[in-house]
């Protein structure tokens, strides 16, 4: 599955994006972590690469500003550092 057709299938999740060929993966990781399903969060780890993934959360959540709601960012630090040897869902 390509990125273009994984933001295609969930438009819902990128509803404010006029092109989603131009959507980042920072914006596409931000995305599905706060609003997408368990399925949704292992197929963009498929795509965006497990360490990529856990790279730009990690990059994002530690800023004074971000946009990840309290839980899902306590929820995936866990889930990072719990998989952080590589060990994929």
């Amino acid at each position: 599955m390509t990125k273009e057709s994984f933001i295609k299938k969930r438009s819902y999740l990128f509803w404010y994006v006029q092109n989603p060929r131009k959507v980042s993966d920072e914006a596409l990781v931000e995305a599905v972590l706060n609003y997408g399903d368990f399925d949704d969060v292992k197929k963009m780890l498929r795509i965006v690469g497990f360490s990529r993934a856990r790279d730009i959360f990690f990059a994002n959540a530690r800023k004074p500003r971000h946009n990840y709601d309290p839980k899902i960012k306590h929820y995936f630090e866990l889930f990072f550092n719990t998989y952080a040897s590589g060990n994929t869902v």
